[in-house]
């Protein structure tokens, strides 16, 4: 068995950083779909700008918002604006189709890559 990635959100932009919240990343409907991602999937978050690695769970948020929110404690480690990468894996003993979306720096789909 080898975990490969299966989907990726490349170059989103944080819009809100919630300290309060129990904890997740909260995402816009619209990109978990085309990403194929699964609302309570774990997923690594990867920051462009300051170079945090994390995991955590995908919850969300609502739908053609562009919403990207880093919730709880990983609101410490990636802050509204920061440019990031959301990226969901697989375990499997097959090879995997991955599914990569780009979106512009307001979190709308640009294209497959």
């Amino acid at each position: 068995m080898r975990s490969v990635i299966r989907s990726k959100i490349h170059n989103a932009t944080v819009t809100d950083a919630n300290l309060a919240y129990i904890g997740s990343i909260t995402i816009d409907p619209d990109l978990i779909d085309k990403a194929k991602l699964w609302v309570g999937e774990k997923v690594m978050v990867v920051s462009n700008t300051s170079g945090a690695r994390l995991e955590t769970y995908v919850i969300e948020g609502e739908r053609g918002s562009g919403e990207i929110c880093m919730n709880g404690a990983a609101a410490h480690l990636i802050d509204s604006g920061e440019e990031i990468i959301i990226m969901g894996f697989e375990i499997t003993d097959e090879p995997v189709e991955p599914t990569f979306i780009l979106v512009d720096e307001n979190n709308k789909f640009v294209k497959n890559l």
